[in-house]
């Protein structure tokens, strides 16, 4: 073979050595470009499920857990606030069955949870996203005297039922949310997942 004479297979060779540094290579750069399109710690933590301890949650009292950047409460209710609820029906309440509204299917009742005595409710009113007032005391003067107890948004006067449940002719157009949750035991609830594992 003359020395200007090219020796295919030698071409061969050095294209195929070529062509998979080159695809190597490409392959290490795009993991970076890739890496972009995941979601940060950050992102994850602010959608991750949040964990409530309700061990010390007295009867009438409230706490307010933040889950996905929204306040959400736990209402521990008495005895007296779920009768009051179950005697709450379509002369006062806009969907007092909540047919329309944003809730788990254990959450389709009078008491809108899976528990009665535990009220989980994204702490954000219906209409332009303002965050009512808790005003459980039945009666309350500044209420009006057939105040049966729940909750009063201060921008616009939407009022719910201690079940989240809208009151008619008030400018919110749905009962309060009730987000996913499920006990964990009978002290904790996770909040933001359910039985199934879905959030």
């Amino acid at each position: 073979m003359s020395e200007n004479a090219v020796d295919p297979d030698r071409r061969r060779f050095l294209t195929g050595t070529a062509s998979v540094i080159g695809g190597i290579g490409a392959g290490l750069a795009a993991i970076p470009f890739v890496a972009t399109f995941q979601p940060s710690a950050r992102a994850k933590a602010i959608g991750a499920p949040v964990e409530a301890d309700i061990s010390q949650l007295e009867l009438g009292q409230r706490v307010t857990y933040k889950w996905r950047g929204k306040p959400v409460w736990i209402v521990r209710r008495t005895p007296e606030e779920l009768a009051e609820l179950e005697s709450l029906g379509s002369d006062t309440l806009r969907d007092p069955d909540s047919q329309e509204s944003e809730q788990p299917a254990f959450a389709v009742n009078a008491w809108r949870s899976e528990k009665p005595e535990y009220l989980v409710l994204v702490g954000i009113c219906t209409h332009l996203g303002c965050s009512p007032n808790f005003f459980p005391q039945p009666g309350l003067e500044a209420m009006g005297a057939d105040w049966p107890g729940g909750f009063y948004c201060p921008c616009h006067g939407s009022k719910f039922d201690l079940a989240g449940r809208v009151f008619l002719g008030v400018p919110a157009p749905l009962n309060m949310v009730v987000p996913p949750y499920r006990y964990i035991d009978d002290t904790h609830i996770m909040i933001g997942e359910m039985e199934d594992g879905a959030a």
